[in-house]
């Protein structure tokens, strides 16, 4: 019986002194509080451009920098008039190079890296060790040898000058690398090779499939990297017609410094050149969800 009791005894934990219970429930909240630190860090900007937006130009540089204004109707209808609509123009040229330039980079890094993850062939470590280096490249440093190849073939100043370099994605090709290693098991496309399916169906109508969720990531992350890009639209283009959203402000910037009542525009405009972003991250995350919904089915 005592052996019993000592046996109990042993087993029951110690209970921990008031003051540590309290650092160690401080110490469990500061991952918390460091997030929210971050995104207070990133949403103030956001914060600023929308208040910012609502006021009048005398307002902008006379008001406190949280104080709402009562502008934000006028300065979305000059906005829209400023020289006959062009800023609705290079919003147009910014869809077109950002949606169609990230659904061929979707595509070709999901087919690039299926070949990648499901076949043997020589020189396949060289390919990838190359895309990783590529990964690590700016694409500020890439930009100049790509005006100088474009130029040759007579291709600045044109819709393709932007969207060619956009293509190609070496972390997009990375990511769908990884994720067709992962998402498309070995067994099901022997299966499919062995009931007689050519390698372009199975591509097609098993792989693909499989990899959306990875795809739509793939794609996220480079519309949003060509929407913001500046660097290679500015050295490429030249007629302000085929300017995107980020090049278009940046020239109304310059002409602030002579009428400062485009300041209130060009805020503007970069509140209306984030909303796109904003609402294609919450059409599209419904595809995270499905993937990981699947994901604890199968589990």
């Amino acid at each position: 019986m005592s052996a019993v009791l000592v046996q109990d005894r042993a087993v029951t934990p110690t209970p921990r002194p008031p003051r540590v219970r309290s650092i160690v429930s401080a110490l469990g909240a500061l991952p918390t509080f460091v997030l929210l630190l971050g995104a207070v860090y990133c949403l103030f900007p956001v914060a600023w451009v929308l208040v910012a937006a609502t006021k009048s130009s005398g307002e902008l540089f006379s008001t406190s920098t949280l104080s709402l204004g009562s502008s934000l109707v006028a300065n979305l209808g000059e906005l829209a008039t400023y020289r006959d609509g062009v800023f609705w123009q290079w919003m147009a040229n910014s869809a077109l190079y950002a949606g169609v330039g990230a659904l061929l980079s979707a595509v070709v890094s999901g087919v690039t890296g299926y070949a990648l993850a499901k076949y043997a062939f020589r020189g396949r470590a060289l390919i990838f060790n190359a895309l990783i280096a590529g990964v690590l490249v700016p694409a500020v440093v890439l930009a100049i040898p790509q005006y100088l190849l474009l130029s040759k073939v007579g291709l600045t100043d044109t819709y393709l000058s932007v969207l060619l370099p956009s293509v190609i994605s070496p972390y997009g090709i990375y990511l769908a690398r990884i994720y067709a290693a992962a998402s498309v098991p070995e067994d099901v496309v022997e299966a499919a090779r062995t009931d007689g399916a050519s390698e372009l169906r199975i591509l097609t109508s098993i792989a693909l499939p499989m990899m959306v969720p990875g795809l739509v990531t793939v794609f996220l992350f480079q519309f949003v990297s060509i929407w913001n890009n500046f660097m290679l639209p500015y050295i490429m283009l030249g007629d302000d017609k085929l300017f995107p959203v980020t090049m278009g402000l940046y020239t109304m910037l310059k002409q602030g410094n002579t009428t400062p009542a485009l300041y209130t525009l060009v805020v503007t405009g970069a509140l209306v050149s984030v909303l796109p972003l904003i609402a294609l991250f919450l059409t599209l995350q419904r595809y995270w969800r499905i993937d990981l919904l699947s994901g604890a089915v199968k589990a």
